[in-house]
């Protein structure tokens, strides 16, 4: 007996005119909406390659007559850019390194164990993204002040230990997706939950890590104000700082230099950005997460 294939019903013309012209209508807004935020970036890299004589030009001018590349050189030189990227990196990583581990074992304890309690912490935590982080400053001031960490790079870093809500809270729902059985099945055959966590629940959960070590990276590197309030010596400070001072003592007259050296600072977030952003984005998904 000959199957018969059934041919998928063609739809009529009159139909499709209406999809295709909303899909172009919609790919026309997104396209739109992406020309508007990278419009700054643009001009930032405009002005990066433009001489002092274009830059103060009455009308301006959008694209530089010539190129002058040598504004990513002599830009970073005005703040000792080099020694201030190794002391931003030193303290992103650190914070980066502490904010993932912190967090993941946080949030593998409060949605993996079974304790007294454990619901109220995870609420405890939640409530707590409501608390502005400017409330502890001043305490944590006097708490590093009276132990001798002023001008030092451990209260920069030192936090990021003790873990972040929202990063816990991430971590939190991403493991409330992993079924229970595969911990289960591990504890039947003996394995304690040291095991569990390295073994099995870091290999899973390698995207929610990626995420937190993003989200980390950029507020660590983009970080001004706990810089400034606890670095005073200048062979300390991170880019941030140094890009403040630079934007204080002279890009009045040379914003070419400063948005050359401001694009060089902005670089590395925005190449792990998207190096990974495919975990990226399913990480941040599990924020849609039922908590079980």
């Amino acid at each position: 007996m000959t199957a018969v294939i059934a041919r998928p019903r063609r739809v009529p013309l009159a139909q499709r005119v209406p999809l295709v012209l909303s899909r172009i209508a919609w790919y026309a807004l997104c396209g739109l909406l992406a020309v508007t935020m990278l419009l700054p970036l643009v001009w930032m890299l405009s002005i990066a390659l433009k001489t002092n004589g274009d830059i103060n030009q009455i009308p301006p001018t959008f694209f530089p007559k010539e190129f002058d590349w040598s504004n990513f050189v002599n830009g970073p030189n005005q703040i000792d850019f080099y020694r201030l990227l190794m002391n931003t990196a030193i303290v992103t990583v650190a914070s980066t390194i502490g904010a993932v581990a912190s967090s993941m074992v946080v949030g593998y304890g409060i949605s993996r164990i079974e304790f007294p309690g454990r619901k109220l912490w995870f609420a405890l935590i939640s409530g707590s993204l409501f608390v502005p982080g400017i409330v502890g400053l001043i305490p944590l001031q006097h708490l590093y002040i009276s132990t001798g960490l002023i001008d030092t790079w451990v209260p920069l870093i030192l936090p990021a230990f003790f873990g972040s809500p929202i990063f816990v809270f991430l971590a939190r729902q991403y493991y409330q997706s992993i079924p229970r059985y595969l911990d289960e099945s591990a504890l039947i055959d003996g394995a304690n939950h040291w095991t569990i966590f390295t073994k099995i629940m870091l290999p899973i959960t390698k995207p929610v890590s990626i995420t937190i070590a993003i989200m980390s990276f950029q507020l660590a590197w983009n970080d001004y104000l706990n810089p400034l309030v606890y670095l005073q010596t200048q062979t300390k400070f991170t880019l941030s700082l140094g890009m403040a001072s630079f934007l204080g003592d002279t890009a009045g007259s040379q914003y070419n230099y400063y948005m050359a050296t401001n694009l060089l600072f902005m670089l590395p977030p925005l190449a792990l950005f998207f190096l990974a952003q495919r975990y990226f984005m399913e990480g941040i998904g599990s924020l849609g997460t039922i908590s079980k």
